[in-house]
């Protein structure tokens, strides 16, 4: 069974810092693309960072500039360092294997780490 585990969430002050990490059991090298996910209460959930197979990444609007996806192949680890955060980044985060050209149905999801900004 594929798992994706996040980990590093938790409280932190509006303009603190926090690196969020996701180690796959698949090689991540394989798959088209990692991305980081994020949904609030009441909100769909919604992309925040990806980073194709190759070193391309992209990013929100709204955290351009803050975050940074990064990832390791040999550790088969995606990472998201989040910096200057803001009490709207307050959600829980998802790992995603994004798996093309099969269909999104066909994605890894991790479980989730929640990251919560607040003073």
């Amino acid at each position: 069974q594929v798992q994706l585990v996040e980990s590093g969430g938790g409280l932190v002050q509006p303009g603190g810092s926090l690196r969020l990490s996701c180690k796959a059991s698949i090689d991540i090298s394989r798959v088209y693309a990692m991305g980081w996910y994020r949904q609030a209460p009441g909100k769909e959930r919604e992309l925040v960072a990806a980073i194709i197979n190759g070193g391309g990444t992209s990013y929100a609007d709204s955290v351009k500039g803050r975050f940074t996806i990064s990832r390791d192949n040999a550790k088969n680890t995606v990472y998201l360092q989040m910096n200057s955060l803001k009490p709207e980044d307050t959600a829980v985060y998802y790992c995603n294997a994004d798996r093309r050209p099969l269909p999104k149905e066909a994605d890894y999801w991790g479980q989730g780490t929640q990251v919560t900004v607040s003073s």
